[in-house]
């Protein structure tokens, strides 16, 4: 008997579907395993890799701390042999400082010496004073005081002295700019270039001068910030330059904000010192701000150095920028030309501006070593046509004021001949005593004063009140017509054809054809005879017309 199973659709259905949902949990599963399963193992590869690292410092730490107890035990046993060397040193300085005291300065020191002689005596004041009267010096100076400051018994005491002065006298206003410039002598003595940079191991001082040196800072800081708000003073690129040498070389950096430092390095990027110092500041990522800020000022030529001093001339490359510098240039000069409406001091302010320009890229090139990558060769040869016309103006404006010159002076000249009246004193004499000023109320200046103001002119004519060369004469200037007006009596007129004829006594045998003396000597005292104005001849000279 056969039985018959019936097998309804549904329960196939939620059968499928039961097994779809395993296998959904099962794949979930799997791939939750897998990732446990990697975060464990990378977890196990960390540990293993900083359980190694770990391993690794214990064994450098390890490897330090035998070399640092070797070398303390080296310092202790050392410690007598250093403290008898140091003791010798102080008595033999001691000795010399003396020797010093006892003995006076004679002119007959040579520099060194004297130098030397100040830095035993532990004489601030003396050592500036000296220091300033040899600024002519200045190179001589900058090599023998590292060497004189060596012979101090105390060089930073002697250096804080001398720049505690030097803020007392910056308060004072009294003497600042030459105990500035020989207050950074001092500094640059006391922390040569390549010891200030705090990379490198520079000299070590006590606990109470680096404090001293401190307290020094904070002063000369609140000096400069009185000077930034108007307090009276100013701050030098110089003297940023020595505050800066004096912090880094006394490691009081931490004392001041960094935006402190990059103020005062952004303000003052022009002294090629203060990219050298920015480097030792330790900017680090910053300094590329700081790069970036003096290519948007146009300072293309102090950012070059200061990416080479901090090594970052892949991210600003020298040339780059100073070919940008370079159009800048002459753009700034083309808009002064253009400004000026080619003027005279407009093209004297443009040509110094780009030749400035010039000389200083070439600088730079020369001190980076860039010529491979840059060529000098177009800019000298513009340096020297600038250098030449330069000089040209120059000769021409000197010819024409001396030509200005000596035409007023014989100007004036004749004008005191023609007033002599034909005097047998004043004839063929080369030196004669210039006639007083006019005393009437209605006298025009003088022909030696300078810039004389011109009368009002009413008439074209008055153009030729000016000094003339006459035809039949030699090169002579005569009078105005306004100096005959004022010396003559005669009226002043607006115009030399409204002057009447006027008759002087005149021998005949001096007189030529002209109805003036043909000899036209420039020693004698000339008189003029009739002259018709309206049948003159044209001048061979027309004077500048001034403006109306």
């Amino acid at each position: 008997m056969g039985t018959e199973l019936v097998v309804t659709t549904d329960r196939v259905q939620k059968f499928f579907d039961d097994l779809e949902a395993q296998k959904a949990i099962l794949s979930t599963s799997t791939k939750l395993f897998t990732t446990l399963s990697k975060h464990f193992n990378s977890l196990q590869d960390s540990l293993s890799q900083k359980s190694q690292s770990l391993e690794s410092k214990i064994q450098s730490l390890e490897s330090r701390s035998r070399e640092t107890l070797e070398s303390l035990d080296l310092r202790e046993t050392s410690i007598p042999e250093r403290e008898s060397a140091a003791a010798a040193r102080i008595e033999e300085q001691k000795a010399a400082a003396l020797a010093e005291f006892e003995k006076s300065i004679s002119g007959n020191l040579d520099l060194p010496e004297t130098l030397k002689s100040f830095s035993r005596k532990m004489d601030p004041q003396g050592l500036l004073k000296f220091i300033v009267s040899k600024r002519k010096e200045s190179i001589s100076l900058r090599t023998e005081l590292v060497q004189a400051i060596a012979e101090a018994v105390d060089p930073p005491k002697l250096v804080l002295d001398a720049l505690e002065g030097f803020l007392d006298s910056k308060a004072k206003k009294i003497g600042v700019t030459d105990k500035r410039w020989a207050c950074g002598l001092l500094v640059q003595a006391l922390f040569p270039e390549g010891r200030s940079n705090s990379c490198e191991k520079g000299p070590e001082f006590s606990r109470s001068m680096v404090e001293r040196a401190a307290r020094i800072a904070d002063t000369w800081k609140a000096q400069m910030v009185g000077d930034s708000n108007g307090g009276g003073g100013t701050l030098g690129a110089a003297e940023a330059v020595m505050f800066v040498q004096m912090v880094i070389g006394f490691r009081l950096k931490e004392k001041f904000s960094e935006e402190f430092f990059r103020k005062l390095v952004m303000e003052h990027a022009a002294r090629r010192d203060m990219a050298k110092l920015a480097g030792a500041l330790e900017f680090g990522e910053k300094m590329g701000d700081v790069i970036d800020e003096l290519v948007k000022n146009g300072k293309e030529i102090e950012a070059v150095y200061f990416a080479s001093e901090t090594g970052l001339t892949e991210r600003f490359p020298p040339v780059s920028l100073l070919k940008s510098y370079l159009r800048n240039s002459k753009k700034n000069a083309t808009t002064i030309l253009r400004n000026g409406n080619n003027s005279l001091a407009a093209t004297e302010e443009s040509s110094t501006l780009e030749l400035n320009s010039i000389k200083a890229i070439i600088k730079c090139v020369e001190d980076h070593k860039l010529e491979s990558e840059f060529s000098l060769d177009s800019l000298r040869k513009r340096a020297t046509h600038l250098e030449k016309a330069k000089a040209e103006r120059k000769k021409s404006s000197a010819a024409s004021s001396r030509s200005h010159n000596n035409n007023n002076k014989r100007a004036y000249g004749g004008g005191v001949g023609g007033g002599g009246g034909g005097g047998g004193r004043g004839v063929g004499s080369s030196s004669f005593r210039p006639a007083k000023a006019a005393k009437f109320s209605n006298a025009y200046p003088s022909f030696n004063r300078r810039n004389p103001n011109p009368p009002p002119q009413h008439s074209p004519a008055t153009r030729y009140s000016g000094p003339y060369n006459y035809p039949s004469q030699s090169v002579y200037d005569g009078p105005t017509a306004a100096s005959y007006g004022s010396t003559y009596g005669v009226p002043h007129a607006q115009s030399p054809a409204a002057l009447p004829p006027q008759h002087f006594s005149l021998s005949g045998d001096n007189m030529a054809a002209g109805g003036f003396r043909s000899s036209g000597a420039y020693g004698g005292q000339t008189s003029y005879g009739p002259y018709d104005y309206t049948n003159a001849a044209p001048p061979s000279y027309q004077p500048p017309s001034y403006p109306q």
